[in-house]
């Protein structure tokens, strides 16, 4: 089964050590369901990172990324409820992706994903599409353990949404990021797919100069509608 839409955002965030016990409870039982429950949203994933940084990634599938900047999405943003305000203060890392689907090669959930960062020449596109969709990813996917990916970019006009309607959820884009996530069973597998499939050698050819990020996590909770 592919994603649940063809918007997904995507949260990297990390607290400290002592935090962590609020911010797990936080996110299981308050804060993914809320989303989840919002119009256009269907479901919500959450992982913890065995290797790589930040310490934690969500992903939130919806109908579209203009979900993402509905005018009741962006209220909700605006008047976080206390619990929300209180985990959001003691954040040390977030980064906010509200991306469009570009490729869709998942299938079904896995215990596990690898996330492949980096920025590529938006005039490269088309280009980077048809790689990803035909020869990368395929050939990724086709590697024991793995059992999906796909492949996101992020929507700079969707992400300033926040920053236009005066919300706390802010952290400003000024590059279209792409995210490639390979799913499978564990993480030593779909890092390994990653780490072969996605090199900057590979990439150059599309216009990204800087090593891309990898990062490995395990699945810690979900929900959906």
């Amino acid at each position: 089964m592919p994603l649940l839409g063809k918007g997904m955002l995507i949260v990297f965030c990390e607290v400290k050590s002592r935090d962590e016990r609020d911010f797990n409870e936080w996110y299981n039982r308050e804060h993914i369901d809320e989303r989840v429950n919002l119009p256009g949203f269907h479901r919500g994933r959450r992982y913890i990172a065995v290797r790589g940084s930040p310490k934690y990634l969500a992903t939130y599938e919806c109908d579209s990324v203009e979900d993402l900047a509905t005018p009741g999405y962006l209220q909700l943003l605006a008047n976080q409820t206390p619990w929300t305000q209180a985990v959001m203060a003691r954040f040390t890392k977030f980064n906010r992706l509200t991306t469009r689907i570009q490729v869709d090669l998942a299938h079904g959930v896995g215990g596990a994903v690898a996330t492949v960062r980096f920025v590529p020449d938006p005039r490269a596109r088309k280009a980077l599409v048809a790689w990803l969709g035909e020869i990368a990813l395929p050939k990724a996917i086709a590697r024991p353990g793995l059992v999906g990916a796909f492949a996101v970019e992020n929507d700079l006009e969707v992400a300033q949404a926040p920053l236009q309607a005066k919300s706390m959820d802010h952290p400003k884009a000024d590059e279209a990021e792409w995210v490639v996530l390979l799913e499978g069973a564990d993480a030593a597998a779909v890092g390994a797919a990653a780490r072969a499939t996605l090199t900057l050698a590979k990439l150059k050819p599309f216009g990204v100069t800087a090593t891309p990020t990898i990062g490995t996590y395990k699945f810690l909770f979900g929900n959906q509608r």
